[in-house]
């Protein structure tokens, strides 16, 4: 471990940061998935249907029938066209995000303040940080002032945490979280004081970059819509090739006609092949994408669209997603009176307590108003409207390890002061020097309302007299009363986990806070009242326990990255279809293992956004349940198209075969069934894909994925049957 001396603090010189940005590379992370125009078209033109395309445009061309090839090459890449349009429009919707949240960061290079894109910074850059920066890069803070950081993106803790500089510089970093630590990570925010720090890791090698390799080495399963549309092609190109090799060799051997013998075994054998099914998948899931994109949703994996309407469990994190991460204040509690949010202003504005607790309280809050809690008490107590005297600020008292406090003294028109102080109970409790009762009697009323899922702040004013004290704990100090801040649910989600319900899909809570005020969030929220599983409890749970836990529980706390991505495994392993939503960096592992992915747009960082299926826009909660509701009716309305386009291969496959048996001239040549089937019958099933939603879309359980999409349901004898009284009855209802 080296000292961080003089020179240190003087920055890097110009031409060594130069040489460590060659040599290392620029601080950020891998874009991710490569998506080059080769690669898409490759995985098209590996499908069977575009296969037997090609090859019978090189047989049209052999035989000399060169328009007839080249109408079928153009039929071909007509869902090659499709699928770079859409991955387009995906890959620049995310560029435009990932610009949006670019960070800048101040450094000093050659003794001199420097500020530089982010991208730039590099190992050993002094870094300055203040109230509402941004880190850019893993390091050690070297210099600060009463610096708190928000590390919810890595850690799921909602609360910021405190830290310390050190003239130590440690060898390695530790895990994000936890209190008085020197270390700082790429992505907090710094919500309270100012600092600067030595940076020890960019890019890749960051706290970030360690989830972005875990990220690489996960695989991500294939749909399962596109797997079941693959084997019935498989299926269907075998029977027609045995029936095509059948009818050449028949037709030949009769009449001698050997060319026209191959030209009704191509004929035969399209009119036998789906090749309709998977652009008839293509179309209807980028008609999909543009509904979702319709409700701020951005689909970033089609297929992810389709597999929404088979999702049994959704799990989701609590910060930033079920709540707005935004910090208001709930609850003011005093001797003389009471108030929460359910209640008007007015009961405020009425009690000259309340209006003192709260007064006091925005007094003792910085007017950077960086920090969520400070920004709340002001704005409230901004609303009140009321006479105020006029007041100059004497000294400030901040945050200190020893005393978890701060405070401002206020010099009114006499010339004396008054100290306004908030903060930890227990801290403010010393400083009013409270008795043994009365203190009891404090701890029952945080208690009381810790029940609530909030944080409590106490609150306590001191007269000072002509001149600011040293230390507030030189004064008593009296104690009006207490203040609880709660980040509120965002209104749509208890309606739309009320509706997850009723469609029979699982809502899950998992998130790095507290127990209490995850179980507080999710009984507000109407998440079921399961079982509750915090992270030092999970630890002790092996992979076969887990999976048997899981079913029962519906509140995980205390989680970290490692243990998310068990949970959804765990979930995958019961036989359960995982949709995980998630906006930190933190959530990026469990994202991508996932069957569904869905990242928030405004909050969630780049790594979270990559990972995913889909992006919220609007970070709307609601808009997952919309998603879902899509996504059932896009499998219903495919499900009647394959139907419709399987009953128009029977005409078209005896109009192809009866010419083979009887020798007449062929009736439909291998160019007319690619322009039926390929430009005809789509065409015409996309009216059934903007069929309306059956009525019981989202009250009915989720479908079994191992389902087939071409079942019983939909063979001839299943559709030709007379139907019974009650669907009769149904139907016509």
């Amino acid at each position: 471990m080296n000292g961080a001396g003089d020179d240190l603090l003087n920055g890097l010189s110009a031409a060594e940061a130069r040489r460590r940005l060659e040599s290392e590379g620029f601080n950020e992370l891998p874009s991710g998935e490569e998506h080059s125009p080769w690669a898409i078209a490759a995985s098209v033109l590996r499908e069977p249907m575009f296969a037997l395309l090609v090859v019978a445009a090189v047989l049209y061309g052999i035989i000399g029938e060169i328009a007839e090839a080249g109408l079928l090459l153009a039929f071909a890449s007509l869902s090659i066209s499709i699928t770079f349009i859409q991955r387009g429009r995906s890959e620049r919707a995310l560029a435009a995000l990932r610009d949006l949240t670019s960070p800048r960061a101040l450094v000093i290079r050659d003794a001199q303040q420097v500020r530089i894109p982010g991208r730039e910074v590099v190992r050993g850059d002094i870094v300055i940080v203040g109230e509402g920066d941004r880190v850019p890069a893993d390091g050690a803070l070297i210099v600060g002032d009463h610096v708190q950081v928000d590390e919810s993106l890595l850690t799921g803790e909602s609360l910021a945490v405190r830290k310390r500089a050190t003239r130590v510089i440690p060898a390695s970093l530790d895990a994000p979280g936890g209190e008085d630590t020197p270390l700082l990570f790429a992505g907090t925010l710094v919500v309270r004081g100012s600092g600067r720090l030595v940076v020890l890791a960019t890019g890749a090698r960051s706290a970030v970059g360690a989830i972005g390799d875990s990220l690489a080495g996960m695989t991500r399963e294939q749909p399962r819509l596109q797997l079941e549309t693959r084997r019935m092609v498989r299926i269907f190109a075998v029977v027609g090739l045995v029936f095509s090799v059948s009818a050449v060799l028949l037709y030949g051997w009769l009449r001698g006609d050997w060319v026209q013998a191959l030209l009704g075994g191509i004929a035969l054998g399209m009119s036998l092949l789906p090749e309709e099914f998977p652009l008839v998948l293509t179309v209807f899931t980028v008609m999909g994408a543009w509904r979702l994109s319709r409700s701020r949703v951005l689909t970033r994996r089609a297929a992810a669209i389709e597999t929404l309407g088979a999702a049994t469990v959704l799990c989701t994190d609590k910060t930033g997603t079920l709540t707005r991460n935004l910090m208001t204040v709930a609850h003011l509690r005093c001797a003389e009176a009471q108030w929460n949010d359910s209640q008007p202003l007015e009961v405020i504005a009425e009690s000259p307590a309340l209006r003192r607790l709260l007064e006091t309280a925005a007094l003792a809050s910085d007017s950077h108003l960086v920090d969520p809690m400070e920004r709340a008490l002001v704005t409230l107590d901004g609303t009140i409207a009321r006479a105020t005297p006029e007041r100059t600020l004497a000294r400030e008292y901040p945050l200190r390890p020893d005393l978890l406090a701060v405070a401002r003294a206020w010099r009114d028109g006499t010339g004396d002061t008054t100290l306004a102080i908030k903060g930890a109970p227990e801290a403010v409790a010393g400083l009013c020097r409270l008795s043994g009762d009365e203190r009891a009697r404090l701890d029952a009323e945080v208690e009381a309302l810790a029940c609530h899922g909030v944080r409590v702040l106490a609150v306590a004013s001191a007269p000072a007299g002509a001149q600011p004290p040293v230390s507030p704990g030189d004064i008593p100090a009296q104690l009006l009363g207490l203040v609880g801040f709660a980040d509120p649910l965002r209104e749509s989600v208890p309606d739309a986990v009320r509706e997850c319900r009723v469609a029979g899909i699982r809502v899950i809570m998992i998130t790095g806070d507290y127990p209490a005020t995850a179980r507080a969030v999710a009984h507000d929220a109407g998440i079921e009242n399961g079982e509750l599983l915090a992270g030092a409890d999970l630890d002790v749970l092996d992979d076969t326990e887990l999976a048997e836990h899981v079913g029962r529980v519906s509140v995980f706390a205390r989680i970290s990255p490692t243990q998310k991505l068990r949970i959804v495994n765990a979930l995958k392993t019961n036989g359960e279809v995982v949709a995980m939503t998630g906006d930190g960096v933190n959530d990026a592992p469990a994202l991508k293992a996932a069957h569904i992915g869905i990242a928030m747009g405004r909050r969630g960082t780049d790594v979270a956004r990559e990972a995913a299926s889909l992006v919220l826009l609007d970070d709307d909660f609601a808009s997952i349940v919309r998603a879902v509701r899509l996504g059932r009716r896009i499998y219903d309305n495919l499900r009647k198209a394959m139907g419709y386009i399987l009953a128009i291969h029977v005409p078209i496959a005896g109009l192809a075969l009866l010419p083979v048996l009887f020798g007449w001239p062929l009736l439909l040549t291998p160019m007319l069934i690619a322009l039926l089937e390929l430009i005809i019958d789509p065409a015409c099933s996309v009216v059934l894909e903007a069929e309306p939603e059956e009525r019981d879309v989202m009250h009915r359980p989720p479908r079994d994925p191992r389902s087939h999409l071409l079942s019983r349901a939909l063979s001839p004898g299943r559709c030709c049957r007379v139907p019974s009284h009650s669907e009769w009855s149904r139907w016509c209802w």
